[in-house]
């Protein structure tokens, strides 16, 4: 009798830790309403963050896109949007610690905000979210790695499993230049393409993953992640020195 109630026990928390991702943070979510392809409204951004917060996270550093075209976000906006999240967080009774830094893109303007010495939003220890043109790679990355870690930045590669570019070359070229490598959750489940799976899959048979990100932009992808993180690559990258949970 007591050994069966043991193994009733033991199968109740074997079942809990499936279900929870064993990351208390999250290093990448668009959970900002109004300021890029995120979330619509602070409705939505309450739904997410519950879901978010049900899989275990207690921390999200949400990261709003800043692309000189589209979205001419700045520390101004993004913060003062912050502010506004945490009221409506804290009103509906979510308990949850939230910041804010932001989702780079690679262009010349931010060449030129980082050789003019342009305050920048970071997370953590002075790291940097960036992304990259999805098709070819920027013929400045090299020279731009350089200028941002003279002055003390960490660069992040956002989800670079995602670019069609990227080799196994590439990566170990960019990881040995110092870049620390965020793969999106979703990777894991194909969800982008099959192709992204399998670059995301060998990136951490490497060892050359440092943060998982949830890169959740709407409900869509946050009831995914309930999927995402029974992959035995999800798994396998757990065990990895990831920094999420340094936080």
């Amino acid at each position: 009798m007591e050994k069966n109630l043991w193994l009733i026990v033991f199968s109740i928390f074997s079942k809990r830790s499936e279900s929870k991702p064993a990351l208390l943070a999250d290093v990448h979510s668009h959970l900002l309403p109004g300021l890029d392809d995120g979330v619509t409204d602070f409705d939505e951004a309450l739904t997410v963050v519950k879901l978010l917060r049900d899989l275990g996270y207690q921390k999200l550093v949400t990261t709003p896109h800043i692309m000189s075209d589209t979205y001419r976000n700045n520390p101004a906006t993004i913060n003062g949007k912050l502010k506004e999240l945490i009221l409506y967080l804290a009103e509906n009774g979510i308990d949850i610690k939230i910041e804010a830094a932001a989702e780079y893109y690679f262009d010349t303007w931010l060449i030129n905000e980082v050789n003019e010495n342009k305050q920048l939003l970071t997370f953590g220890d002075n790291y940097l979210l960036f992304e990259m043109n999805y098709m070819t790679e920027p013929y400045q990355l090299k020279d731009f790695i350089f200028k941002i870690t003279t002055p003390g930045y960490r660069p992040v590669l956002a989800h670079p499993e995602r670019y069609q570019f990227m080799t196994l070359e590439k990566a170990e070229d960019l990881h040995n230049r110092g870049v620390l490598f965020q793969l999106n959750i979703l990777s894991f489940i194909d969800y982008y393409s099959k192709p992204v799976r399998q670059i995301a899959n060998q990136l951490v048979d490497r060892g050359w993953v440092n943060f998982l990100g949830s890169d959740c932009h709407n409900l869509r992808h946050a009831t995914l992640l309930k999927e995402a993180i029974k992959n035995k690559y999800f798994k396998k990258a757990l065990a990895l020195p990831l920094l999420n949970n340094q936080l």
